[in-house]
């Protein structure tokens, strides 16, 4: 059993300085950080496979490289509403807010009760890890298995307030429409005609590599593909 000092000084000895200036640059993520490679956290994550108290105490170091590993190594039906909350508050950028929380949200039995509430947030970190909760949601869940009224409330919520939030919720607003017209077949016309009435979205997502996709084209290229309603196993990637 590995513990969290002992990842800690593996991950240390596996940082690179210019993947760490980078993502300090490009992705607002703050010190302590090492700037590993996602490919040596998967050479961990293949070791470890689960250990749920570890993932917590990684979380809890504040370290970027820890926390985003985490989510690759927790149970996460066993993450309370609490372990949640205190992750979603502690995402304060990068891939945090997108997907390690959101992965880890819905995988466990609050991820739709604490991603409503996260949406609601005025702070805009917490705010895009609800919206990506939702879409992680959306492409795990079958059709059944989710309230289709609720999610049509939400996507007119997007039409009405996408253009007034800050440019990180914006993303995650144009991801969560997104995901509702690939992943939810009875969505599909809803979101496309929805996107149409958003028009272009314009954010200002600094220096990075993120791509803000128009979501009716998008949605029309899984489409064209035959994938529309194709459900993923997992988010973890």
């Amino acid at each position: 059993m590995s513990t969290a000092t002992e990842i800690l000084e593996e991950l240390r000895a596996l940082g690179s300085e210019s993947i760490k200036r980078m993502l300090m640059k490009n992705h607002g993520v703050k010190e302590p950080c090492f700037g590993v490679k996602i490919g040596d956290m998967q050479k961990i994550r293949k070791r470890i496979k689960q250990d749920h108290e570890l993932a917590l105490a990684l979380y809890d170091s504040g370290n970027y490289d820890a926390m985003y590993l985490a989510a690759y190594l927790t149970d996460d039906a066993r993450m309370t509403k609490a372990d949640l909350q205190r992750w979603a508050d502690a995402a304060y950028g990068a891939g945090l807010p997108g997907t390690t929380v959101p992965w880890v949200a819905s995988g466990s039995p609050h991820g739709r009760e604490m991603a409503l509430k996260w949406i609601d947030s005025k702070k805009p970190h917490v705010a895009v890890a609800g919206w990506s909760a939702l879409s992680c949601l959306m492409a795990l869940k079958d059709d059944a298995d989710l309230d289709l009224t609720e999610l049509t409330g939400l996507i007119e919520r997007v039409k009405k307030s996408i253009h007034a939030t800050p440019d990180v919720v914006k993303y995650a607003m144009n991801g969560f429409l997104i995901s509702a017209g690939s992943y939810v077949k009875p969505l599909m016309e809803i979101a496309i005609h929805t996107g149409e009435e958003i028009g272009r979205v314009e954010a200002d997502l600094g220096s990075n590599s993120c791509e803000f996709f128009y979501a009716p084209d998008y949605i029309r290229k899984v489409q064209a593909q035959g994938t529309i309603g194709k459900k993923r196993k997992t988010m973890r990637c």
